[in-house]
């Protein structure tokens, strides 16, 4: 599993992590957003997440804290990417900036500038790490837990694999 801040590079790690290792990356916001940004109902998202990782090999990139025990149970290592908030920050402008218009995340959702996105990026700390570090304490007998505070750590990882 791969969880971190919007900005920190998720996918593209998730991309690279699959590509050095041949296992197959599901990307949650693809399955979670509907055209237009719409939501996926709560029991239909869980019920959703089951079937994405009932196989013995995948790469889960992306959040949705609500449901990380549905993962967590079937993961065997959870890497935290914890970059700084700026960086986090000016990543996820660049994106909106370079990408607006392009459905980046999800069909049918058009990246665009979003500032209720920025403010959660910014909060994550307080507002959204905990509900990880619970789940992460919680499931820490069975994982291993890889938490990278750097883009030089992030690419270290991976070279590391090659």
């Amino acid at each position: 599993m791969i969880v971190g801040s919007g900005g920190a590079g998720k996918s593209t790690f998730a991309r690279e992590l699959g590509r050095r290792t041949a296992i197959p990356v599901v990307h949650l916001d693809a399955h979670y957003w509907k055209p237009g940004w719409v939501e996926t109902p709560r029991p239909e998202w869980a019920a959703l997440q089951v079937e994405l990782f009932s196989g013995d090999s995948w790469i889960a990139d992306g959040n949705y804290g609500g449901t990380f025990d549905v993962r967590f149970k079937r993961a065997d290592t959870v890497i935290i990417l914890a970059l700084p908030r700026l960086t986090c920050v000016a990543s996820a402008l660049r994106r909106s900036f370079r990408h607006h218009g392009v459905p980046v995340q999800a069909p049918g959702c058009p990246e665009r500038f979003d500032p209720s996105f920025l403010r959660w990026i910014w909060r994550y700390d307080t507002d959204s790490r905990p509900r990880l570090d619970a789940a992460s304490h919680r499931h820490r007998n069975a994982l291993d837990i890889v938490e990278l505070r750097s883009r030089r750590q992030v690419d270290d990882y991976l070279n590391q694999l090659s």
